[in-house]
C-alpha cells in the first residue's frame, strides 16, 4: 500500500497541564514538541495557540511568535494552523488567522453542538468569506468534517468554486454532538470521495486507536496527539506528543504503511511552493 501522512495535534483548543502534564502551551514548549512529533514521524504539526493563562486564542502575535518558534526549531515539519480555535472564541476572529498563510489551514465549515453544552459556530456568508480569501492566498484548507452532512456542504463550496481538488479532508469521530465513531460511517464517507483526495481519521479519547487504525487499514492517513488523546495505553498517560507519533507509525507500519516524509508532502497534498518555503 501507498505511504501514510502522520499529522500531530500538538495541544488543542481545551485541557490543562494538571490534566495531561506535559501539554505544550508555550510557543517555545509547542515549537519543542512539534521537534519531537518530528523527529518520531510525524510529517505535519497541527497547531493550535494558547495565551499566557492557557486559553484557546486567536492572537495574531501570539500566532507569529508560535509559528516563528516552530520554523526555528524544526523547520522541515509542515505546520497546518488551527483557524477552528475553540468554541469560545468567535468566527470572525479565528477567520483572521488565515492571514498567518501556512500551507495548510484546519476549515471547519459547518456549525456543530459540540459537547453537551457548547457550540462550535460557522456562519454559512462567513464560511464562504473564509474559503474564498484561503483560495486567494493559496493555502491548502484542511477540512474538518465532524458529521455525515457535512461532507455533502464541502461538496457544494466546490460546486461553487470556494474549493478545489484535490481536497483534503478530515473525518473526526467520537465528539458528542458528531457523528459516531462506527467503521461503517468512515467507509460509507470514503465512498463519495473523488479519486485523489487525500483523507485522514481523527478519533478522540477511547476511539482514538481503533479508529485510526481502521483508517489506516483503508488506505487513508491519520492524526495523533494530545489533542486528540492523552492516554498512551489504558491507565496511563504520554509523556509526549512524540511518545504518541512512535505508536502510531508502529501501527502504521505493521499495516504495510510507511509513514511520509515531510519533504514528500507538498507534492501529495499539492502545496503551494510559495507557502511551504516561507
Amino acid at each position: 500500500m501507498n505511504s501514510a501522512i502522520i499529522t500531530a495535534a500538538l495541544t488543542g483548543g481545551f485541557g490543562t497541564k494538571k490534566e495531561i502534564p506535559n501539554l505544550p502551551m508555550t510557543p517555545q514548549e509547542i515549537a519543542e514538541s512539534a521537534r519531537e512529533a518530528h523527529e518520531a514521524g510525524a510529517a505535519i504539526v497541527h497547531v493550535h495557540l494558547r495565551d499566557d493563562l492557557g486559553r484557546a486564542t486567536a492572537d495574531l502575535e501570539i500566532a507569529r511568535r508560535t509559528l516563528a518558534a516552530i520554523r526555528e526549531e524544526c523547520p522541515e515539519v509542515i505546520i497546518n494552523l488551527s483557524t477552528g480555535v475553540s468554541t469560545t472564541v468567535p468566527f470572525e476572529e479565528r477567520m483572521r488567522l488565515v492571514e498567518m498563510k501556512t500551507p495548510i489551514m484546519s476549515f471547519d465549515i459547518c456549525t456543530m453542538t459540540f459537547g453537551a453544552d457548547s457550540e462550535l459556530r460557522n456562519p454559512p456568508i462567513l464560511v464562504r468569506k473564509q474559503a474564498s480569501r484561503m483560495l486567494e492566498l493559496g493555502i491548502k484548507p484542511e477540512l474538518e468534517l465532524f458529521d455525515l452532512g457535512h461532507l455533502r456542504y464541502a461538496f457544494q463550496l466546490l460546486s461553487e468554486g470556494l474549493l478545489v481538488e484535490p481536497l483534503l479532508v478530515s473525518f473526526v469521530f467520537g465528539k458528542m454532538g458528531g457523528m459516531p465513531a462506527d467503521p461503517g460511517v468512515l467507509a460509507t464517507l470514503v465512498r463519495e470521495l473523488s479519486p485523489g483526495t487525500a483523507w485522514q481519521v481523527i478519533a478522540v479519547g477511547r476511539h482514538h486507536t481503533p479508529m485510526t487504525t481502521v483508517g489506516l487499514a483503508m488506505g487513508g492517513n491519520a492524526r495523533t496527539g494530545f489533542e486528540d488523546t492523552r492516554m498512551i495505553e489504558r491507565g496511563r498517560i504520554a509523556t509526549s506528543n512524540g511518545e504518541l507519533v512512535q505508536r502510531m507509525v508502529e501501527i502504521a507500519r505493521l499495516l504495510q504503511r510507511q509513514p511520509m516524509a515531510a519533504s514528500e508532502v507538498p507534492a501529495a497534498l499539492k502545496l503551494s511552493k510559495e507557502l511551504v518555503g516561507a
